[in-house]
Parts: structure tokens; sequence; C-alpha cells
């Protein structure tokens, strides 16, 4: 059988109340060890000291000074003939125990003592030297302390103070993390949770954030593979006819044919290019500069290249390949477009590496920069006829940054182009 609860919030209960409660016994077992046992032992000295020196005076038969005595401290004193008291007294009670042992080794004969519960008082019956008996009445208080009870009240009180704090703070917190668990589960299912938000503690909030962008990531993903399909359909579609119809009409020349398979070919592999982007692949430590100008003057031999690049760059983990394949596509993309300049910069800081690529080409319209970087789009399709490309490029490269923990943002160049800012975490 087992014992721990299985739900989250008796578990914190329980991880809160034990500690609390194991305190507290230690506590009221030093309390009832030294002190609760030190205030008893004091209480039942000072009134055994009282009536040893009464009974001094009643055996010598001056019962005034001894009334006068017990009067000024608070007990009562009367010498009988005779009691009518039941024969079992209350010596042996927790009350009266320690106060019959001092009696017992102070007046060197018994004396009875016996408690009305009811009332709050104690009686204690001494035999006199002439065979009466001397009571001394007085409250309870002035043998039995009763912190005891009140600190065990305390005690209890307490836990039950903190169980009444704790229990709707931790019930807000186990119905945050509860909701996280059922958006998960609606997720997993291809379903959206609308109006679901983060709520709770920071770290819970950072996880219901972070299950968020997972599911737009996700969402994002099966997007593009759904339009990278319908692109490869459409794309394919243009080349395969014009080769059908130039067969079909003996107009059919080597090399349109060869242009014709080089454009699918080059499709093909950037759509291969794309799927790749996201494959898992191993980080290692690197440094952008050597890459970067490397990458740099493969794309534009022929062009201006500045490079502003630190003696001392950062280090970081990062998937090479990956990082290089968004380096190159982006890069190249400004080569294209770049008339005669490429410039490439980078600036660290102790939190970011950012690389900021720019060319002094046509740019992008601010109304179409975030088209940019959707996949299969092509801003300028007469353009992409004569240089190329399948509208891959800067979304493969956004994908690779992403996965990295990264941002990519497309500005205007001081060049008089298009300036892409990369922000990568160190």
């Amino acid at each position: 059988m087992k014992i721990m609860p299985r739900s989250f919030l008796a578990r914190t209960i329980l991880m809160v109340l034990i500690p609390l409660v194991i305190a507290l016994l230690i506590v009221t077992n030093a309390f009832f060890g030294n002190h609760w046992k030190r205030v008893h032992a004091t209480l039942a000295r000072t009134f055994t000291g009282e009536i040893t020196s009464m009974m001094n005076f009643i055996d010598k038969d001056d019962i005034n000074t001894a009334q006068t005595m017990a009067h000024d401290i608070g007990v009562k004193v009367t010498i009988n003939e005779k009691l009518n008291r039941p024969k079992h007294n209350d010596n042996k009670d927790r009350e009266a125990g320690e106060l019959a042992n001092y009696l017992e080794q102070r007046l060197k004969q018994p004396a009875n003592i016996y408690i009305d519960r009811d009332k709050r008082l104690v009686f204690v019956d001494v035999p006199t030297k002439n065979n009466k008996i001397a009571t001394f009445g007085t409250s309870m208080h002035r043998i039995y302390s009763t912190s005891a009870e009140v600190f065990l009240i305390w005690v209890f009180g307490a836990i039950l103070i903190v169980s009444l704090l704790i229990t709707p703070f931790i019930i807000a917190h186990t119905r945050s993390i509860r909701n996280i668990a059922r958006a998960a589960n609606k997720f997993g299912r291809g379903m959206d949770v609308p109006g679901f938000k983060p709520s709770g503690s920071s770290e819970i909030r950072e996880a219901a954030s972070a299950m968020i962008t997972m599911k737009e990531r996700l969402n994002r993903y099966n997007k593009t593979r759904t339009d990278m399909l319908n692109a490869v359909g459409h794309d394919l579609k243009t080349p395969l006819t014009r080769m059908r119809l130039a067969v079909e009409t003996d107009s059919a020349s080597k090399k349109d044919l060869l242009a014709n398979i080089d454009r699918m070919t080059e499709m093909v592999n950037g759509y291969l290019a794309f799927a790749r982007g996201e494959m898992p692949e191993i980080e290692q430590a690197m440094e952008l500069p050597a890459m970067l100008t490397r990458i740099a003057r493969d794309a534009a031999p022929k062009k201006k290249i500045v490079l502003e690049l630190p003696d001392n760059p950062a280090q970081f983990y990062a998937r090479p390949n990956s990082l290089t394949s968004a380096f190159t596509n982006i890069i190249e993309n400004a080569a294209r477009y770049a008339k005669k300049t490429l410039k490439i910069s980078e600036f660290d800081s102790d939190e970011s590496v950012t690389v900021i690529i720019e060319d002094d080409g046509p740019g992008i319209p601010d109304d179409k920069k975030a088209l940019a970087l959707q996949p299969f789009v092509r801003l300028d399709k007469s353009r992409n006829e004569t240089t190329g490309g399948t509208g891959l490029g800067l979304s493969i490269a956004q994908t690779a940054i992403e996965n990295h923990g990264g941002q990519i943002f497309l500005e205007n160049s001081d060049l008089g182009g298009l300036r892409v800012r990369v922000v990568l975490p160190l």
C-alpha cells in the first residue's frame, strides 16, 4: 500500500506540514522536559516551604500566627478534629506529584492531597502533633502551571493556522500546473486552447510560455511542410509541362531540356535543404568570424566585402552545420542582390552575439519584410526567374537561428539595401 498521496496538492501540503509538526514536537518536548518540569518543581518547593513554616507555628499552638501568615500568602488554614475524606487521594496525579514528594521529604510524615478540579482548588491535609488535622486550601495555580495546556493549544493552533494560510496558495499553484497539463494534452492532440495564458509562479509561467512557443513552432512546422508539398507540386509542374510540350511538338533542344532539368534540380535541392534544416546535430564550441569571412568570399568574389569582426570573438556552443547553412543563405542572398558592396559586422556582449549582414541592393519594402521570412514566398517573381531560388533561403536561416534560441530581423541598411540582424544568445 502506498502511503504517499498521488496528487501534487496533497504532497505539497505534506511537505510543508510534516517538517512543521516535527519542529513543533521537538520544541514541545524541550518545553515539557525542561521548562515545564522546572516550573512545577519550583511551585512545589515554594508551597512545601510555606506549609512547613505554618506547621511549625501550628505544632507550637500558635495558630493565629499560622493563619495570619496563610492569609498573607493566599492560603486558608483550618484545624479539624476529623475530616470526612475519600480513601483515595491525589498524591500520585501529575498535578500533585511534585508537591507530594517534597512534602514527604520536608515534613517526614504523610500528607494527603485532594484536588477539586471543578473549582480548581487543592487541599493538603497534614496531621498535627496533638492528633488533629491541619488543612491548607489554595488555588490550583499555586502548585500547577496551566501554561502547558495553553502551549499545546497554541502548538496545534499554529499548525491549523499555517494550514489555512498555505492551502489557498498551494491550490493556486497546483491549478497553474493542472492548466499546463490540460493544455499540453490538448496541444498533443492538435487542438487549440483558447484563453490559455501563463499564470502562477515565475517558473510555471516560464514553462507555460515555453509550451506556447513550442505549439507555435509546431504549427508553423506543420504549415511549412504543407506549403512545401504544395510548392513542390506547383514549382515542378511548370518545367515538366514545358519539357512535355517540347517533346510532343518535336521542338525540344538539348539545351532547353538541360536548363529545365537544372531548374528542377535547384528547386529539389532547396526543398531538401529546407527539410534538413531541423535535423538533430551535436552542438560544438565555435566562433563566427572565420566562418563568416569564408562564406562572404565564396558568395561574392567580385564584390567589395567590408568586414568588421572582433579580434577576440565570443565562443559559444552551437550546431555548426545548421548555423553555417543559415549564414550561407543570408550572405548569398545579400551577395545576389548587392550592387557593389557587402558588409558583415559582429558585436559581442556578455549575453549575446549580434551579426549584421548589409548590402547596397534594392532592399525589401517595409510592408513585405515579414513575408520575406515565410517559406516559398517570392517577393519579385520576375527577378527570381533570373536570379534563381525557391523562396526558401531566409526561411531556412530563420528556422536554424530560432533552433539556437536566437532571432532574425530584417531592417533597412545605411548602404541603401537590406540589413539582416541576427542575435544569438550565449
